[in-house]
This record gives C-alpha cells, structure tokens and sequence, in this order.
C-alpha cells in the first residue's frame, strides 16, 4: 500500500528489515542518486531506440538492469550482481575503449542528443558514486564505477556502438533482476 492516510513521521524503512530511518539519512541518498541513475538511463535508452541505435538501446539496457540489482542490495535484499554481468561490462567497456582514439580526452557534451544525455547520465553517475561510498560495500562501489565508465565512452559522439560487439550483452550476460521485490 503506497498511501495509508497515517504520515510517515519522515522515517522509512529498508527492504527485509524492521527498521525505520530518517529520510535524509545518508543510505536513502544513495538509494535516491541511483534511482535518478536509472530513470535518467531510461530517458537514454527510449532515445537510443527512437534515433534506432539498437547498440546503445543493448547497453543502456544491461546497465539498468545492473542498477536494479545495486540497488536492491544497498535496500537490504539479498542480491548480487553476479560476476558474469561484471565481465560482461568490463568486456563491452574494453570493446568500446579500442574504438576511441583518445579514452581520456574530455568531450564537450551536446554533439548528439543521445551522446549529450549519455554525458548528463555520466554526471548522475559519479554523484551516485560519492553518495554510495559511504553505504555500499567496495564492490558494489566498483561497479557503480564501471557505469560511470562506460557512459563516459558512450557519451564520445565520435563512437558507434551500432558497430560495437555488444554480443556478451545480447546474450543476456546481465543480472536477472525479477524477483527483487
């Protein structure tokens, strides 16, 4: 039940535990970063779709679905992004840093529409990292930075991931998400 006319008394509660904390505590603002994260990402994958970059559409698609599973465990559920997901994205990040001339040369964001909301996501991103260091545990963090890093290379303009080998991703190397809540 979303509404119980009751109030909340600015508390909430974490997913599997009895415990009510403060909203402005600092795990709700992870939890809130990486769910601005993922809507944002949803923005980038219906424009990847609509300008029909089905490679983009792939990607943008395993890295929600990732979040999905980051953020269930920061919530309490007992999940875990499963290791053949982290190789799936440090394949697709290895794929896509052969493809650019230079990896570590700043792009002035706006070329595309698409690169610009890739880059916008790539500064979401790096918030939603500061503000789970403090709740996650280093590997949840570590993954948090492959997101970053991957949206900082899908953000070049100059990159075609319609011609990228997203193969590991297409085949359903991500987390299986259903069943969180």
């Amino acid at each position: 039940m979303l509404f119980t006319r009751k109030g909340d008394g600015g508390t909430s509660g974490l997913y599997g535990t009895g415990e009510r904390l403060p909203k402005d505590s600092s795990v709700f603002e992870a939890l809130g970063t990486l769910d601005e994260l993922n809507s944002l990402l949803g923005v980038c994958y219906a424009a990847a779709r609509k300008s029909e970059e089905e490679g983009a559409a792939v990607l943008v698609r395993a890295v929600q679905e990732t979040l999905f599973i980051i953020q269930a465990e920061l919530a309490g559920a007992r999940k875990a992004v499963e290791e053949r997901a982290v190789d799936a994205l440090e394949g697709a990040i290895g794929g896509l840093e052969k493809k650019i001339e230079n990896p570590h040369s700043f792009v002035i964001a706006g070329e595309t529409e698409l690169a610009a909301l890739f880059d916008y996501a790539r500064a979401v991103s790096r918030r939603a990292e500061r503000r789970s260091h403090r709740e996650a545990d280093v590997h949840d963090v570590s993954l948090v930075d492959l997101i970053l890093t991957i949206l900082h290379l899908a953000g070049d303009p100059a990159l075609d991931l319609d011609g990228q080998d997203l193969t590991p991703l297409l085949r359903g190397d991500v987390p299986d998400y259903n069943g969180i809540v």
